[in-house]
């Protein structure tokens, strides 16, 4: 009796698999005979699933961002206010360092490969930045997604720089720094806005 093959489950093997390959050696210089050699198939069995090189890399990465906004959520559990569930969102990173580190570093190659144009007009990427700023705000119960965005971007520029300047630049310190920062502001546009409605 044949093997009776799960494709999106394999699908889905191939790629994580394919992670740590592709961050070994970079996007630019890895082939997909290369891939195929280190995840033990063909190279027919790859381009299967995988019509190009670009096509495997931006599965992989829709699927990263799945994967880590769901291990994120499993590990989150029950933070009660806005300065809990950002020290939680910055444990959760600094416990996943080297992980974060590997995917920026991909992610800028892949980025020099292309033509502005083409990332600015990428529909997967699109998608995958929608998802984790709205799972984001989901998570922090922000509702002006403007907010979540300068989050979401502090986070990246924060794991940026900790991959140069690790001894002198603390997650906590900056987390704390970040609360102050929102509640503030926060606190200021509630003002605003009620000064506004009684102006009226």
């Amino acid at each position: 009796m044949p093997k009776i093959v799960d494709h999106e489950q394999y699908r889905q093997e191939l790629l994580m698999k394919s992670f740590d390959l592709f961050a070994e050696k970079g996007y630019a210089s890895i082939t997909m005979r290369e891939i195929a050699k280190g995840l033990g198939v063909s190279t027919g069995t790859l381009y299967h699933y995988f019509p190009s090189k670009e096509a495997l890399f931006l599965q992989l990465i829709e699927e990263l961002t799945k994967q880590d906004i769901l291990n994120f959520l499993a590990e989150a559990g029950d933070a009660q206010t806005l300065a809990e569930r950002i020290k939680t969102l910055m444990n959760f990173i600094a416990k996943n360092e080297d992980y974060f580190f590997k995917q920026n570093l991909l992610m800028l190659d892949f980025y020099q490969q292309q033509e502005r144009t083409e990332v600015l007009h990428n529909q997967t990427l699109r998608r995958v930045w929608d998802d984790a700023i709205q799972a984001l705000a989901s998570y922090l119960e922000i509702e002006d997604r403007a907010i979540a965005e300068f989050i979401y971007c502090f986070v990246n520029g924060l794991i940026s720089a900790r991959m140069f300047e690790s001894d002198t630049i603390s997650y906590t310190e900056q987390s704390e720094l970040l609360v102050n920062m929102l509640t503030a502001y926060l606190e200021n546009r509630q003002k605003e806005t009620l000064s506004e409605k009684i102006r009226k």
